[in-house]
């Protein structure tokens, strides 16, 4: 991967296209070796030169296949791909909505398929296609969105009670993070739901 990590971000996988996707590329490259060498035994001694030709273009595609990923941090989605120029786009775990992915036939056969993420940016949804291992990218996404969400009320919440822990006869910071956590944990086990979380954790913090 060839973005650089932010200050304390981790990557929790990296995703590449599925081998698939070389299937036809190799199959451009045996027929044009097929023609090539045929040239170069029945004509020209230089016909053999033409080899180079589809041997070159599935060694890009495959120089292609290995710079194109999605790596998933605990800050973001990153899309990385190109073989001369780095391009690069990300979507930040905060912004994203929804993550979805399907597989055909063959993608369940062969274990790849298309996941797509839908995000509040201008962008809408994105479609990443003929990813390996689709589903683990799914889920790895809904892991650290709500790993993202846990660290967010966390240090929320050791904000609000550094705030308030040098008032008298308060809860330390300490207390009052723990407390919020273990609110978000039941509301992470259905036991609590929104509206009850967000009640007890103001009349926690008031």
């Amino acid at each position: 991967m060839r973005t650089k990590l932010k200050n304390n971000e981790t990557v929790a996988i990296i995703i590449r296209p599925h081998w698939f996707t070389l299937v036809l590329p190799s199959v451009i490259a045996v027929i044009g070796l097929a023609i090539g060498i045929a040239i170069g035994t029945y004509g020209p001694g230089y016909g053999y030169f033409l080899t180079l030709i589809p041997l070159g273009y599935l060694g890009y595609k495959v120089i292609e296949r290995n710079n194109n990923l999605w790596a998933v941090t605990n800050l973001r989605v990153i899309d990385e791909y190109g073989v001369i120029s780095l391009n690069s786009k990300e979507s930040p775990l905060d912004k994203i909505n929804n993550v979805t992915y399907e597989q055909s036939i063959w993608g369940r056969m062969f274990g790849y398929g298309n996941v797509q993420i839908q995000t509040a940016a201008e962008v809408g949804s994105t479609v990443y296609y003929q990813v390996e291992r689709p589903k683990e990218l799914k889920d790895t996404i809904t892991q650290m969105q709500e790993e993202y969400k846990r660290s967010q009320i966390m240090s929320q919440a050791q904000e609000l009670a550094k705030a308030i822990s040098h008032t008298a006869n308060k809860p330390s910071q300490s207390d009052v993070a723990a407390e919020i956590e273990k609110l978000f944990e039941l509301k992470q086990r259905g036991i609590l739901t929104e509206e009850e979380f967000m009640e007890r954790k103001r009349k926690l913090l008031s």
